[in-house]
């Protein structure tokens, strides 16, 4: 058990960094095209901004300003998790709809890698006013590691989870972290977000 704690503080304080930027910067490069052109069609469908920045929770409870795509339009509420809007639908715009559902909306947080605010793979950052998934975080330990553009819990349902269920997921995370299974987490992400399964709008697990 000893043994199994070293290997895994080694990777997480010291090569999943290095790993995050190996990774990191050529998807941010092979990817920039298609979130340009996203943007383009977001800027043409609801005049406005294409990229927002929104206030979340990263390693230590400590706040910072996530990357995302708009896919709500400009009078949709601000820092409202989508399951607490009454009708999620009646805010998204029509483009919004598929850039969620294969989740490209997510992609500028490859910044947020490189800045070393979030990894690839982690808990998903929560909202700052989320405090129930916040607090039962804190019995897993899930808010002492840096959040992830994906994650154990986002493939293992997603949209679908209960908060409590979700944080259970993100505690196991926390106890399996490595660099075969972080890889084995984006292999699934990949393999989910093309068939996009566990997207719900409205669903408990937003964020």
């Amino acid at each position: 058990m000893k043994g199994f704690l070293s290997k895994n503080s080694m990777y997480r304080h010291f090569f999943k960094r290095l790993c995050d930027a190996v990774l990191g910067i050529p998807a941010i490069l092979l990817l920039s095209p298609l979130v340009i052109i996203c943007a383009l069609i977001i800027r043409h469908e609801d005049r406005g901004p294409a990229f927002f920045a929104q206030k979340r929770i990263g390693i230590h409870k400590r706040p910072f300003y996530i990357y995302k795509l708009r896919t709500m339009r400009l009078d949709a509420p601000h820092d409202i998790p989508t399951h607490l809007l009454g009708n999620p639908d009646q805010y998204l715009l029509r483009s919004g709809k598929w850039i969620r559902r294969y989740s490209i909306d997510e992609l500028p947080q490859l910044l947020n890698i490189i800045k070393g605010d979030m990894s690839i793979v982690g808990p998903r950052p929560a909202l700052w006013n989320q405090y129930d998934l916040i607090a039962e975080r804190d019995k897993y330990g899930a808010n002492d590691i840096r959040p992830g553009l994906t994650g154990w819990a986002q493939i293992n349902g997603r949209d679908e989870l209960e908060i409590s269920e979700k944080a259970k997921l993100d505690g196991d995370y926390v106890k399996r972290e490595s660099l075969m299974f972080d890889l084995m987490c984006i292999w699934k992400t990949i393999f989910k977000t093309v068939r996009h399964e566990g997207v719900i709008e409205g669903g408990t697990g937003q964020g």
